[in-house]
């Protein structure tokens, strides 16, 4: 699915979402689902099957389960009217604090403390709406508390998620090696920087699946099996 497809399909649930809250009696919160992931893990694929899974089973609601992981950068910038530059300041990790520090004092753009600050208000924001699933961002820390929240953790072996990223990408074994370290460690970077959090804390998920030996298929439906079962319609 391309990105503009992709962002289409979010800006018409929060649309359809935002319509639907104007109306009484408002029905309960949707959930909301999290997930992290190690680089090569199956992430986005998962998702993208679990909200098809999710959304076969539990046809009923409102506003069709949306999967926000690119789009969730376009969201912040348009929620907080910010250029669209500022995009590549937004990665799931961040520049040395010095680098920082005299970019924002130079004004080319704002703190990474104000720019987490703002993903974080969208993040709480689509919680409030569900039906929504959020990869990335340390959505769930953020989302903790949130009594409508799963959250996910997708591991797997590193020579498992090197073949996926190689054949992803169409690189060698040493791009995909080197690619897999420095995600992974920006995104630990990011949670340990801005939450003070152990990414991969399996106390933080509801549920931690290893990935190499289930098909994205399978690993969806355990995913939402769960869901379901935790979240019952009344």
């Amino acid at each position: 699915m391309s990105d503009a497809c992709t962002l289409q399909r979010c800006l018409s649930y929060v649309e359809t979402q935002l319509e639907n809250r104007g109306k009484t009696p408002r029905a309960p919160v949707a959930p909301t689902i999290t997930i992290s992931r190690l680089t090569g893990s199956g992430g986005i694929p998962i998702a993208e099957s679990l909200a098809a899974y999710l959304q076969q089973h539990r046809p009923s609601q409102p506003a069709p389960w949306t999967v926000f992981h690119r789009t969730l950068v376009e969201r912040v910038l348009s929620e907080h009217n910010l250029p669209a530059k500022m995009a590549e300041y937004i990665p799931e990790d961040r520049v040395s604090y010095i680098q920082d520090t005299m970019e924002e004092l130079l004004g080319l753009h704002p703190s990474s403390a104000s720019l987490v600050t703002q993903v974080t208000h969208t993040i709480l924001g689509l919680s409030e709406l569900g039906n929504s699933i959020i990869i990335g961002r340390g959505a769930n820390i953020i989302l903790a508390q949130c009594p409508t929240a799963f959250h996910v953790r997708f591991v797997s072996a590193l020579e498992r998620r090197i073949q996926r990223v190689q054949a992803d990408k169409g690189i060698s074994e040493a791009e995909a090696r080197d690619f897999i370290r420095r995600e992974d460690s920006g995104r630990e970077r990011y949670v340990r920087t801005n939450f003070d959090a152990d990414i991969a804390d399996p106390l933080g998920y509801h549920l931690v699946l290893n990935t190499e030996w289930l098909t994205v298929e399978q690993a969806a439906e355990l995913i939402g099996l769960a869901v379901l079962r935790k979240f019952p319609l009344n």
